[in-house]
Formats: C-alpha cells, sequence, structure tokens
C-alpha cells in the first residue's frame, strides 16, 4: 500500500535528510500515488509539507516554499484507505502542539473505539484518517513518559489491525521511532547515517546492508545506532542481509517485472482485503454503506458489471452469491449492458467491480443502473475514484497500486471481496447464522497462508513447464463450475501477454464443438475441482481422459492429495485443500505464474503488453 521512508543523519543540519527522504519517495511512489508529505525535524522545531496527488505536486510546493535544513526526516506517498486523497488527509499528521509528527500504512482497525475517547477529552480532529487518532496518542503517550520509544510501545500496545509508524518528536532531533505489525518495514544500515523504508527501494542507492524487522518490534534509530525491541520493550533481534539488487529492480522487490512482484503480494493484497471486516459484535461491514438494510433484505436480483478479469471474478461471485444467499445473479460485460435494454428495477442490486474505478464502460453501466432506479454497491481498489463517488456503497480491496497491466493481485483481491459481499448479504437476510459466517471467515483466513504455499513449492515447477512451451501456439483451459472462470482468466492471461491463441472452455462443453480443436500435442490446462465434490469431480476427471485420448498434452491444477488425475496428467500443478467455492484464489495462480513466465520466454514485455493500457477510460 503506502510508501515509507525514514532519515537520521549527521547532528550538523543540512538538506540531505530531505533529499534523501524525496529520492526515497520517488522510488516508492508505485506503492502509492495520492498524495504525498514529508516532516522534518529542525533547529527551529518540527516542520512538514503535504500534497493531494503525485509526489510532483509536493516537489513543486518544496521549490516554491523551500525547507530548512535538518538532522531527521520521514516521508510518505498514500494509497487512500482513510479519507479522500486531500492536502488535509496526506500525510504526514501532526500532534495538536504540532510537535510530533507520524506516518503510517496500514489500517487501525479500532480506530473508531479509540477517536471516541480522544474526542471525549477534547481533542480536535482536523482530518478523516484513521492515522490521526495515533499521532494524539502519541503525544499523550510521550508526555507522560518522556520517551519516544516507550510511547510508541504503549500506543502500538491499544492499536488493532495492520500497520507500520514512523514518528519523529521536535524534542528529539535526531532520532526516528517505527513499529511494524503484519506491514513491511526494513532498516537501512549507513555509515553516520541510518535510514527505514517499506521496501530497501528506499536507500538501496545509499546502503546495501539492511535489517529485517521483525512482528510486533518498535526500532528506534539515530545516525550512530539501531535498537530493537519486542512488544514488551526487551532487546530484539532483526535478520541482518545484503542487498543484490540495483536501486532499479527494488522497485521491483527484486523481482524481475512488476508481474512478478504482484503475484508474490497476492498473500498480503487478500489478507488485507480480509481485515477489519467486523464490528464490535461480530458481524460484517462494508466499507461505505449508503444502502438500508431494508433494501437490501428487498433485493431479488444481483447483476454484476464489469470487464476483463474483473467480469471473471464476477462470474466467481456469481457461484457464491447464490449459494450463500438464494438470489439469482447474471454477470454482465458492462459495455453490453446498458445497450441491450435490460431489466433493473429498485429490486436489483448492481454490483460494479473495477481495479481502477475509472473504467469508463462500467462508469456509463452503473449510470444508467441508477438511472432505472437500481442500487450499486462498487468492488473497487482505488479510493474516491469515480466508481466509489458514484455507488450507494463501497467494498474496497485494498490490494494496493497494480502496475503491471496484466491483473493478478486485484483479481485475487476482487474475488475476495466477492465472497465478503455474499457473507454480508447473508449474513443480513438470515439466510446464515452469525456462527455460519464466522466460519467461512475463518476458511478464508486461511488463503494467504495457501497462496505463498503455492509460491513457495510450485512456482518453479510452474515456470519450467512454461519455458518449455515458448514454441507453443495455442493453448486451451477447461473448468467447471468456480474452475470455469478460472479457465477463462487464465485464457486471458496467455491472450494478454505471449500473444497466443487461448481460449477458456466450460469443461461440459466440450462434446458440443471444442473437442474439434483437439489434436496431437495441443496443450490443455484443466481446473479439477476438490474430490470432496465427488460428482463434479469425476466429469472432470473424464473430460481430462477424453481430451488426452485424442492426443492432447495434458496440464492438470489438482488438490494436494488427489491422485485420481495421476494417471491421466502429462503434469500436475498441486494446491492446497480448499472449499469449493474458494478455490479459485489458489487455482488461478499458478496460471499466473505460466502466463508470465511464457512470455518472458518469448522475449516479451511482460508489465507492457502491445495494444492494452491498465486503466480503460473511454467507452
Amino acid at each position: 500500500m503506502c510508501g515509507i521512508v525514514g532519515y537520521v543523519g549527521p547532528a550538523t543540519p543540512s538538506a540531505r535528510p530531505l533529499d534523501v527522504t524525496m529520492e526515497g519517495l520517488s522510488r516508492l511512489e508505485y506503492r502509492g500515488y495520492d498524495s504525498a508529505g514529508v516532516a522534518l525535524v529542525t533547529p527551529e522545531g518540527l516542520v512538514s509539507a503535504k500534497r493531494a496527488g503525485k509526489l510532483s505536486n509536493l516537489r513543486e510546493a518544496l521549490e516554491a516554499t523551500p525547507l530548512p535544513p535538518a538532522t531527521a526526516a520521514i516521508g510518505h506517498t498514500r494509497w487512500a484507505t482513510h479519507g479522500a486523497p486531500t492536502d488535509v488527509n496526506a500525510h504526514p499528521h501532526l500532534s495538536e502542539d504540532g510537535r510530533l509528527a507520524v506516518i503510517h500504512n496500514g489500517i487501525i482497525e479500532n480506530y473508531g473505539i479509540l477517536k471516541e475517547g480522544l474526542l471525549a477529552e477534547q481533542v480536535v480532529f482536523t482530518s478523516e484518517t484513521d492515522t490521526e487518532v495515533v499521532a494524539h496518542l502519541l503525544q499523550r503517550a510521550h508526555a507522560r513518559s518522556g520517551d519516544l520509544t516507550e510511547a510508541m510501545l504503549e500506543v502500538t500496545g491499544r492499536l488493532e489491525g495492520a500497520f507500520t509508524l514512523l514518528a519523529v518528536h521536535a524534542d528529539v532531533p535526531g532520532t526516528v521511532v517505527a513499529a511494524r505489525r503484519d506491514s513491511p518495514l526494513v532498516i537501512g544500515l549507513g555509515e553516520g547515517e541510518n535510514f527505514l523504508g517499506s521496501d530497501v527501494a528506499a536507500f538501496v542507492s545509499h546502503t546495501s546492508e539492511a535489517l529485517e524487522m521483525g512482528q510486533d518490534q518498535v526500532v528506534t534509530i539515530t545516525a550512530d545506532e539501531v535498537r530493537v525491541v519486542d512488544a514488551a520493550g526487551r532487546p530484539a533481534e532483526a535478520r541482518r542481509f545484503t542487498v543484490d539488487w540495483d536501486a532499479n529492480a527494488a522497485v521491483k522487490g527484486g523481482y524481475p517485472t512488476f508481474m512478478d512482484k504482484e503475484i508474490h503480494d497476492q498473500p498480503m493484497a487478500v489478507a488485507d482485503t480480509l481485515r477489519g471486516r467486523l464490528d464490535r459484535d461480530g458481524r460484517l461491514v462494508l466499507d461505505e454503506m449508503r444502502i438500508s438494510e431494508a433494501v437490501l433484505r428487498s433485493v431479488d436480483k444481483i447483476v454484476v458489471v464489469a470487464c476483463g478479469t474483473a467480469a471473471y471474478a464476477g462470474h466467481v461471485a456469481k457461484y457464491a452469491i447464490e449459494h450463500w444467499c438464494r438470489i439469482p445473479v447474471e454477470v454482465e460485460l458492462a459495455h453490453e449492458f446498458r445497450y441491450r435494454d435490460p431489466v433493473v428495477s429498485e429490486k436489483t442490486l448492481v454490483v460494479a467491480i473495477s481495479q481502477s474505478g475509472e473504467t469508463m464502460d462500467t462508469i456509463m453501466a452503473i449510470r444508467h443502473a441508477r438511472e432505472q432506479g437500481a442500487k450499486v454497491l462498487a468492488i473497487v481498489n482505488t479510493f474516491g475514484s469515480t466508481i466509489a463517488r458514484e455507488s450507494d456503497a463501497v467494498l474496497y480491496t485494498h490490494a494496493g497500486p497494480e502496475v503491471a497491466v496484466a491483473s493478478t493481485k486485484a483479481f485475487l483481491a476482487q474475488v475476495t471481496a466477492c465472497y465478503l459481499l455474499g457473507l454480508y448479504l447473508s449474513e443480513l437476510r438470515g439466510n446464515k447464522y452469525v456462527d455460519e459466517v464466522a466460519d467461512y471467515l475463518e476458511e478464508l483466513g486461511k488463503l494467504p497462508e495457501k497462496i505463498q504455499h503455492i509460491l513457495d513449492e510450485q512456482e518453479e515447477h510452474v515456470r519450467e513447464v512454461a519455458r518449455s512451451m515458448a514454441e507453443a501456439t495455442s493453448v486451451l483451459f477447461l473448468g467447471r463450475h468456480v474452475g470455469y472462470p478460472v479457465a477463462m482468466e487464465g485464457a486471458l492471461k496467455l491472450k494478454e501477454l505471449a500473444y497466443i491463441h487461448a481460449e477458456g472452455f466450460a469443461a461440459g462443453e466440450l462434446k458440443h464443438g471444442p473437442i474439434a480443436l483437439i489434436e496431437p500435442g495441443q496443450p490443455v490446462f484443466v481446473v479439477v475441482p476438490t474430490p470432496r465434490r465427488h460428482t463434479l469431480h469425476s466429469k472432470v476427471v473424464s473430460n481430462i481422459q477424453e481430451v488426452r485420448a485424442r492426443g492432447a498434452r495434458t496440464l492438470v491444477i489438482a488438490e494436494e492429495g488427489d491422485e485420481d488425475v495421476t494417471a491421466h496428467a502429462d503434469v500436475v500443478f498441486r494446491v492446497p485443500r480448499t472449499p469449493t467455492l474458494m478455490m479459485p484464489l489458489v487455482t488461478v495462480v499458478p496460471l499466473q505464474i505460466f502466463a508470465s513466465e511464457l512470455a518472458a520466454a518469448k522475449g516479451l514485455d511482460v508489465d507492457q503488453p502491445r495494444n492494452l493500457a491498465k486503466s480503460v477510460t473511454v467507452e
């Protein structure tokens, strides 16, 4: 999500703290570009500057009004989660006395309760963010202890959620204190200076020596010292490592492409989308709900509008929502929706899915739907986007910026958000009890670890197979049930990246025409459902036999322990055992890796495929 930089240098104030921080932010802008800001500790006290929009806006402001020399600095480039991307909501956030500044990556889940307590103390808030709560709490804790590290330990002990926090105080001019929980932070070790960053890109041009922060640790850096403690304040170890990437590669986390990095971001993207979704009573909540519960209970049809990969996420949603809620769900390509005189009414809920929130086809579709009286719920990744603003409710995916044109982590986050919507509606409408929903959420909570398991155990196997198929000219994909949209998404990834013929079919359609395409050597991916759905599973195994009997090369994605497929598969990619409806979150990952590696093997630009753009903002 957001990009964070911290720096402490020599005791003699200079321009270096600001220079290092701004350079770090430029390398981290891929993590967020809604706004940017810096805070410096100077002999005159704490000074800060921040601007909405890209980092260039902040640069222009600093050129117009230069900041004084400093000894320490923190900087932030934002991917908005709480509060619109405005100057006021940009980080850093200051304490009431203006002597403490804090920047934050993540989500403070219990900020509402904490804010209520501060409001009762007559604290005046100036922003809409959850982060400002931390600034005021740190000010009070520091006033009690006189020690910024102790203050950070006290405050983080009260916080729920995921966060990286950096703080500076005018009374401690050569110090930055930071904490992390379920959010990235690394320490850069310099000579007479030290660094902090969301990743090594923030400081790799200055040092290649780094420390990896552990969970719930707090670090205090000065120019000459790095001190790490655990949540109880006891000295803690931080693993040292040497960065062997150059500065440009570091922006991609050491991966050869942004797409590869984003594939590896997926466990965190799913976890962040799930995070903070329960209220005090254990009930599901969405981000912005402006539709009454009575209206949602009266909904008699759901229409998903989306394009491309987002539409395939909608197809997965159809299976889950219809099963959990017993409401009919239609999935419409947004660019077709308003031209075919769709049947919608005030009892229709239209769900618009878009990574950017600026997809013009989808914008026009929701405008048409609202004109017909339908309510619109948006699933988007971009705070304050057009679709979010024009919808009646919003569920944010919290996947962070996706730079590669071909979508990977946004797809998994969208599918996860669709599950949350289905469970929310099932609970609200009485189809599922709270404890049943809790069981589903527990299973969803296991998915990030399962996705990571695939990356750890299967990635190189998938890449090796992909490299061996660099000369392939056509690949087919088959799936049933929720495996069908996965097959279509796998085919789309290959078309986007490798520029070869690829098609995804419902496996049952084979005998109705597509089997004519099978000839000796034809590669066919088959997404196999769990053996626990015996009838469904046996049908797909029969499909594998049918295409193999006609000479196809079968590449099978199957659960660990599913030996029924082994005799009929030329290649098997294994995924962890997962409930049927949730299997797309694991079965699509090998297909993403395959498409990326095949394109790379053909010498193609993985991040910027020909003729495509990241966000389609024209109809």
